[in-house]
């Protein structure tokens, strides 16, 4: 699809056209081992599953299973992937202690209507012989993915990108994250301050200032990541995508009332038996 040595278009021009990240052009398999591969996969899918439990647990839970791994080399593989058993989401992006921390607005506040708040975090998605991140941008009020990005290492370019892709279609009144250095940024911040967002930040613990963004993250994984084999970057963004696009449009949500959340964030909603 990409022609590295086209006469008349660079990698950065053709990646724009089509619409690719450019971390997936160059994307290169991680070289590690199987064994570091499958212990991943595993520590994975045990937060996936228990997003409260920390590297003791984890390590006991591996034990159980048979693997033969001490806890230092459990903390490791967390670290690498960016996993914290503080709260229920990977802290992707430690913070940066010179960067402003906003405060959490949400505390007993009702969501009322679309575009209300965002939520945004990132997660780790494995890959047959390595990993990659995906940010993504959820309407809390409709459970509607506004926007997403994947990538191959945690630059913060990504995220920047997801974040335009959510302004390209709407404003929000509220953007909530955590406290990673990412969501930081003042490179983050200043374009949600532009478009008139206020900024709001998990409360440092806090297991469910984050909720509906952790609820899809688990959905993905367990509907989608963990049944399939992803090759590549072009391999996970293709089914990735057919995912999203199923949830947005298809997927009926039980607590909005059996409709889609493209049903609910567009108003289109029609009566459901």
């Amino acid at each position: 699809m990409i022609e590295k040595e086209h006469p008349t278009l660079s990698v950065v021009k053709q990646a724009k056209l089509l619409d690719i990240n450019r971390s997936s052009i160059y994307y290169k398999p991680v070289g590690v081992s199987s064994e570091e591969l499958t212990f991943k996969r595993r520590i994975d899918e045990i937060y996936t599953k228990h997003p409260y439990y920390g590297s003791r647990r984890i390590t006991a839970s591996l034990k159980r299973e048979g693997f033969n791994i001490n806890r230092k080399a459990v903390q490791r593989h967390m670290r690498e992937m960016g996993i914290s058993g503080v709260c229920p989401g990977p802290n992707l992006s430690r913070r940066n202690h010179q960067h402003s921390i906003y405060p959490y607005l949400l505390r007993d506040v009702p969501i009322t209507h679309p575009n209300h708040v965002w939520g945004i975090d990132i997660t780790y998605i494995r890959l047959a012989s390595g990993w990659m991140y995906l940010v993504a941008i959820i309407d809390w009020y409709s459970r509607f993915i506004v926007s997403w990005e994947l990538s191959s290492t945690l630059d913060i370019d990504f995220v920047l990108q997801a974040q335009k892709q959510a302004l390209a279609r709407a404003t929000a009144e509220i953007a909530n994250s955590d406290q990673g250095s990412h969501f930081t940024s003042p490179r983050y911040t200043e374009l949600f301050k532009k478009a008139g967002i206020k900024i709001s930040m998990n409360g440092k613990g806090r297991a469910l200032d984050n909720i509906y963004t952790e609820r899809f993250f688990r959905s993905l994984k367990w509907e989608e990541v963990y049944l399939k084999e992803y090759q590549n970057p072009r391999h996970a963004r293709t089914e990735i995508a057919k995912y999203i696009n199923f949830y947005n449009n298809e997927r009926p949500h039980q607590e909005l009332q059996y409709h889609t959340p493209a049903e609910v964030y567009t108003g289109s909603m029609a009566s459901v038996a």
